[in-house]
């Protein structure tokens, strides 16, 4: 099979990175909403990832000839590729793809002709079996569903789908046309051929595929940051210390270009709250970590989400 048109169910922050990256590089995208409420906030999303887009394709040709460029790596699949011709047809490229992206709320008009559907909805497992169930009877058999979840594991939910062979976990890092990780991890019923196939679409979107053996909670990023994004939490959650200096702390110590702060605020509050709150832990609402999601929860009503409201822990222009 021939994967061509592909449909993102979930126009979230990764949902929307991930439909115009897929776009940009050739195959044919839908964006699915529940809501008409759903398709009108994810449009100012695409308006941001083109201007992102355009942003870096204007910034492109300064990366020309130089020795180690830090440059997009879904954009370019090395530094040979970066030419002033490749970064004109790319302009054009963009272009095409934010007049011609597909939403609707419609499941026929969805699914019916999808090759691949990408679920990103919200980290909630009955919401992702009850979202597999209702998609079913629209697909046609020779396509193949993957979840972005980026900690629950494919085998919770393979039985909801309907077509256990052709499900696995196609787990998108944050910043996708730079951070160009795309882990793969599938259960134990789905088939190589189903496996390579989205393998094979990882790469062709620019994505470096990381192949997950077995099913792991957290697959491989989120086994070493959740950890770290928890003891942040704890002491942000025990008034410890703020979150700039947790940041500076952790930055300084280590030489990483980012605290844990700022990593929240570019995977999203909401998302964090949302994962942080599956921990056993959180049940005691008179544990650290347990008081850190209430204050999160907090900061998300005021509208202090992260990047993309413009304000997290701390503000973007």
């Amino acid at each position: 099979m021939k994967i061509k048109n592909v449909t993102i169910a979930g126009g979230g922050v990764l949902g929307a990175q991930i439909a115009y990256a897929t776009a940009f590089h050739g195959y044919n995208v839908t964006i699915w909403g529940r809501s008409e409420g759903s398709i009108e906030r994810v449009r100012p999303r695409i308006d941001h990832l083109h201007g992102i887009y355009t942003k870096e394709l204007e910034i492109a040709p300064s990366y020309i000839g130089a020795s180690n460029p830090n440059y997009p790596r879904s954009f370019f699949a090395d530094k040979s590729e970066i030419t002033e011709e490749k970064i004109a047809e790319l302009k054009k490229l963009n272009e095409k793809v934010y007049k011609e992206l597909k939403y609707t709320t419609d499941l026929k008009e969805a699914f019916a002709d999808a090759d691949l559907v990408i679920e990103a909805i919200a980290e909630r497992v009955d919401e992702k079996k009850a979202f597999y169930e209702k998609i079913a009877p629209f697909l046609k058999e020779e396509a193949i569903i993957v979840t972005n979840s980026s900690t629950l594991l494919p085998s919770t939910f393979k039985e909801y789908t309907g077509r256990e062979e052709k499900f696995l976990s196609l787990h998108f890092a944050n910043n996708i046309h730079r951070q160009n990780l795309a882990e793969v991890m599938k259960h134990d019923t789905t088939s190589e051929e189903a496996l390579n196939l989205v393998v094979d679409f990882a790469k062709s979107i620019g994505m470096y595929p990381a192949v997950i053996k077995k099913e792991q909670p957290g697959y491989i990023l989120n086994s070493l940051l959740v950890p770290l994004l928890d003891a942040a939490l704890r002491l942000y959650g025990n008034d410890v210390a703020e979150p700039k200096d947790i940041d500076m702390d952790w930055k300084i110590g280590t030489g990483s270009p980012r605290g844990p702060f700022e990593i929240i605020d570019i995977v999203g509050i909401t998302t964090v709250i949302n994962i942080t709150s599956l921990s056993p832990e959180v049940k005691d609402k008179n544990s650290a970590l347990a008081k850190a999601v209430e204050k999160l929860k907090i900061r998300a009503e005021k509208g202090l989400k992260g990047i993309e409201s413009g304000e997290g822990f701390y503000k973007y222009n």
